[in-house]
């Protein structure tokens, strides 16, 4: 009878609405969450607060990586040319650049991209906006259309190695920008990179399958990965004090589902694997699996 009770519950709250389960799991949050999922394969698509503006954190390195496959691709650079490592450049948090590798140290522009996203290296993406700017990097979102996200300037660092910003686009002189800090984005907007990406209309067909592989290997896994042991995943995390966000694609068997998470307002500062921001995106990657999923 304990058995059966147990089951009917779990069945019955499977059944609930999509909208009921979100927000039943965000209720008990402090903070504030954006998202926006979509089925790849049937077009359904759920959000909340999803046009709204956020702050990206590392999630910016994501449409940061496609603008360097662009300037690859019209011959501005080559993914072999040496990128050098400057003491200007290096910072503290993600990565490894930062604290384990020498001043002068040259690696051509492919690998410091993959450390950008696969280990979300600081150090490289200021390594990557030197070579491009940000800029740069939004002049190519404008030209494909993308007009909310913007890269804002280079990474600062955290705690008592934290720097002076540098390398500040127009877009992040504004002071409406100011409070994003790094990038600036919207759930709906990743998710239409996610989706364009995953249709192989960014740059080229080829160089939007090299760059899902590329985000296949991403080591975040506290977030959207977390309920999906050997399930593939393409993401980018993002982390701060107080916030988290999340943009991937899961391969369910069901479904294709693309979706950017923004979670602001954590109470208490935890760069652990269990960080409440964390275990809450990845109950929230879990639903709109479930709720998104073909029948």
């Amino acid at each position: 009878m304990r058995i059966l009770l147990l089951l009917t519950l779990v069945l019955s709250a499977a059944a609930q609405p999509l909208e009921t389960r979100i927000r039943q799991r965000i209720s008990t949050f402090p903070g504030s969450v954006s998202l926006y999922a979509k089925n790849l394969d049937t077009g359904v698509t759920f959000g909340i607060r999803e046009t709204e503006p956020t702050r990206t954190a590392s999630t910016i390195k994501f449409p940061i990586m496609i603008a360097v496959f662009d300037a690859v691709a019209r011959g501005k650079a080559k993914w072999t040319e040496p990128l050098t490592l400057t003491a200007a450049e290096k910072v503290s948090g993600s990565g490894i650049l930062g604290n384990e590798i020498s001043d002068g140290v040259q690696l051509p522009l492919r690998d410091v991209m993959h450390l950008m996203i696969v280990v979300s290296d600081n150090t490289a993406t200021n390594m990557i906006l030197e070579r491009f700017t940000a800029d740069a990097v939004n002049a190519y979102l404008d030209r494909i259309g993308i007009r909310t996200t913007r890269s804002l300037r280079k990474v600062r660092g955290n705690g008592k190695q934290l720097k002076t910003a540098a390398g500040w686009s127009a877009a992040g002189k504004l002071p409406e920008n100011e409070k994003y800090g790094l990038g600036v984005s919207s759930p709906r907007e990743m998710v239409t990179l996610l989706d364009r990406l995953e249709r192989g209309e960014l740059v080229s067909a080829e160089a939007s399958a090299e760059m899902i592989a590329v985000l296949k290997r991403c080591q975040g896994d506290t977030g959207i990965r977390r309920r999906f042991p050997g399930v593939p995943i393409a993401n980018k995390t993002g982390s701060l004090d107080t916030f988290r966000a999340d943009v991937g694609i899961v391969y369910s068997k069901n479904g294709r589902i693309a979706m950017a998470l923004a979670v602001e307002g954590i109470p208490k500062v935890d760069y652990g694997p269990d960080n409440l921001g964390s275990i809450l995106i990845g109950d929230l990657a879990a639903i709109l699996v479930d709720g998104l999923a073909k029948p």
